[in-house]
């Protein structure tokens, strides 16, 4: 899986042309290489392999779930898959119609354009890619005041693949543009554990079983969290006396790195921990969190929350965030009696 937080500590061209390497290795190239999500991987494996028969452009694709699931990696697997080139863009560098104009006129007859952050696209830009997912055609004005006047642009049939944090941000005639739409869940222990085994063979690095199921299950159930953590780890062992990652040395490391137990890290303790003593557990809101601890509120949303809900520590209401029985069992504390 991809790991775009990753610290370069090689400043020499060959340094970093070895490391953007690894990176690159790190991401598989087919569905089959594809570790975890399988509900998500038969249906698209069915949609290609019908598309392909009929010698057709993939239908558009949006990918939506919390950040470091694969989103960006699972569609470049589809371009592998569909044997088509893929432009990779964001929401918020396409900044004007002409920028979306600019990518679409270097698309060839099925190409894939790839944008990241979709619900960030300005409305402008938005409302031109209506007719270019439905009918392959822009209409574009050219000139100004009275020699101003519209073109239209047809393109050639191609396939958008958009994904998001935030589908709910999405407005309905985007989202309905779609016509395959896939949720990225959080990763089992098993699917982390198989990933953490071969990330670690492309770093040459041994791992035992027990050490890469350790790391797998304080991983957030995040492929990125997990192939972060091990470069860590692996940092770790090489300094100590040990020839291979086992349990105890991820113990050790993750101590140091004050990723607990349940694989929270001290920006998730320090959110719950801040409701319970100045909230009494919730509820509160949002930006009220995100003041008190320093982090921004989209941050928090995307990034915290979503797990933090997950595993059944923070519950959302109308009326704020509340934490849970559980959250509180989490802290070492007894939640408090309900009148």
């Amino acid at each position: 899986m991809d790991d775009s937080d990753d610290e370069r500590l090689v400043s020499n061209e060959t340094g970093n042309n070895e490391e953007a390497s690894i990176e690159k290795s790190l991401r598989p190239a087919t569905l089959d290489q594809y570790i975890g999500q399988d509900r998500v991987k038969h249906e698209l494996s069915v949609y290609i392999q019908a598309t392909k028969q009929r010698e057709e452009s993939l239908d558009h694709v949006l990918l939506y779930g919390p950040p470091g699931l694969g989103k960006t990696t699972l569609a470049m697997v589809i371009a592998n898959e569909m044997a088509v080139h893929i432009r990779t863009t964001s929401g918020p560098a396409i900044e004007k119609p002409g920028d979306l104009v600019a990518l679409l006129n270097e698309l060839q007859p099925g190409d894939i354009l790839f944008i990241d952050e979709i619900h960030r696209l300005p409305k402008i830009v938005e409302e031109m890619l209506y007719s270019a997912m439905e009918d392959f055609f822009v209409d574009i004005v050219v000139g100004q005041g009275p020699t101003a006047h519209p073109i239209h642009f047809p393109l050639p049939p191609f396939t958008l693949i958009g994904a998001t944090t935030r589908a709910g941000l999405l407005s309905a005639p985007l989202r309905d543009r779609f016509g395959i739409v896939a949720h990225m869940s959080y990763y089992t222990i098993d699917d982390l554990t198989e990933i953490v085994k071969r990330s670690a063979d492309i770093f040459n690095t041994k791992i035992t079983d027990k050490g890469a199921h350790e790391l797998a299950r304080r991983s957030r159930g995040t492929p990125r969290i997990a192939n972060r953590l091990l470069k860590r780890v692996r940092d770790f062992m090489e300094v100590s006396d040990k020839h291979a990652i086992d349990d105890e040395i991820v113990a050790k490391s993750l101590r140091f790195l004050r990723v607990d137990e349940e694989g929270l890290d001290e920006i998730d303790n320090k959110i719950l921990k801040t409701m319970v003593e100045y909230y009494h557990g919730g509820p509160v809101g949002l930006g009220t969190i995100a003041a008190n601890i320093g982090e921004e509120s989209d941050t928090i949303a995307e990034m915290y929350e979503p797990y933090l809900m997950q595993i059944g520590y923070l519950n959302r209401t109308p009326r704020g965030r509340v934490v849970t029985e559980k959250g509180y069992e989490h802290l070492g504390l007894s939640a408090p009696q309900s009148d």
